[in-house]
């Protein structure tokens, strides 16, 4: 799961796992999480954080959204690229 950014207590990343969702990012903070579409800046999901504390996060991942799409295409269509050159073997 790649970090792609570290602010304060916060860590953003995504799960290398998930290629066929929406573009999105993970936040923690200790045992807080939540998950943000990054097309609608939505919180797809979210668990310990405060109502307050969600609008912060969303403002950061709107903030930094062309790094985070950035980091989403670099990092899965590198891996697509990757699996059909394994498959044409």
């Amino acid at each position: 799961m790649p970090t792609l950014l570290r602010i304060g207590a916060f860590r953003f990343y995504f799960y290398s796992h998930e290629p066929n969702e929406p573009h999105h990012v993970h936040v923690d903070r200790g045992s807080a999480t939540i998950k943000i579409w990054l097309d609608t800046l939505e919180v797809a999901n979210s668990r310990g954080f405060r109502a307050l504390e969600i609008g912060g996060i969303v403002a950061l991942v709107e903030e930094h959204h062309e790094a985070f799409m950035e980091a989403w295409h670099g990092y899965f269509d590198w891996g697509d690229r990757q699996a059909r050159a394994r498959r044409a073997l």
